[in-house]
């Protein structure tokens, strides 16, 4: 137990103070075809869930054991559960990450969202939150990741949000696990300014409730204002605020987190952007090394 808590102190300062960014790999179920298909590989070209994920896992393994994949640019990647389940050179993926690349390992546990209501959509409940966590425990995994929606500035469903996020948040924590709370702020939302004005009230809120030694992460949208979220990343119980791309193109998802000082990505699309299943291993890295020193240039400002 003590070696744990040591690693996880480690981890646990890694990601309060290093200097780089968070790669997510954690496309579930319904979007891994979207993510195959932009590294060039179709639906014709499997028939069966497991050959997807088995596609899915080699293309994760390729931009992991890349050279530009380096814990100098790289703090934390989010996993998928099939992706913690399956192994790299013999190691389960977040081991792989953390013995050999010094990248901390996070585990995407939601379940998809439900459907809208109020504005926004909530995380569908979770069956095996528990026995997920200790598995995740298992694996030496340092945090996890769920993601809800925020459509509408309607104060009640952003509340309703928030609650849920950190009800679970909670729970995650007790496991001796570090929660990202992801209420994300759709791009696209013609009310997204006020929608994040409501959301930063009601995390204060929820973070004030909090006993002193609960630590959570927050993902959040790059906000309409720069700099909007600046003081949730001065809260003793946030160990860092980092931005999802959202559906921003990756040139503009940089533009916009470099005038956010202290906000670092956890980029998914904008981070393999380019990337494809017919490139050479050159080009392929090539291409990733770019993307990722462009990411962390934008998540050090």
């Amino acid at each position: 137990m003590e070696n744990r808590e040591a690693l996880n102190t480690t981890k646990l300062n890694r990601m309060q103070t290093g200097k780089g960014f968070i790669a997510a790999l954690d496309q579930s179920g319904g979007s891994t075809p979207k993510a195959l298909a932009q590294y060039g590989v179709q639906e014709n070209n499997y028939s069966t869930e497991e050959e997807m994920y088995t596609l899915v896992h080699d293309m994760r393994t390729r931009i992991i054991k890349s050279p530009a994949f380096d814990s100098s640019y790289i703090l934390g990647a989010i996993l998928f559960e099939n992706t913690m389940d399956r192994k790299i050179d013999g190691l389960y993926t977040s081991d792989y990450l953390w013995e050999k690349k010094n990248i901390v390992p996070f585990l995407k546990v939601d379940k998809g969202l439900a459907e809208p209501a109020n504005g926004v959509q909530l995380m569908k409940p979770i069956s095996n939150l528990d026995e997920l966590l200790t598995r995740a425990v298992e694996r030496n995994v340092f945090g996890t990741k769920m993601r809800s929606v925020i459509k509408e500035a309607n104060a009640i469903g952003i509340r309703e949000v928030v609650e849920q996020q950190f009800a679970v948040g909670l729970q995650i924590f007790n496991k001796g696990l570090v929660p990202i709370i992801e209420p994300e702020v759709d791009i696209y939302s013609p009310a997204k300014e006020e929608s994040e004005q409501i959301l930063k009230a009601e995390i204060i809120k929820q973070l004030n409730l909090l006993d002193k030694e609960v630590k959570v992460m927050l993902k959040l949208s790059i906000p309409t204002v720069n700099d909007f979220y600046k003081e949730l990343m001065t809260n003793p119980h946030v160990v860092r605020v980092v931005a999802l791309s959202g559906g921003y193109a990756q040139e503009e998802a940089n533009q916009k987190l470099a005038e956010n000082h202290g906000l670092i990505a956890s980029f998914s699309r904008a981070l393999s952007e380019g990337l494809t299943f017919g490139q050479s291993d050159e080009d392929f890295n090539l291409k990733l090394e770019k993307s990722i020193k462009r990411i962390y240039e934008a998540s050090i400002l």
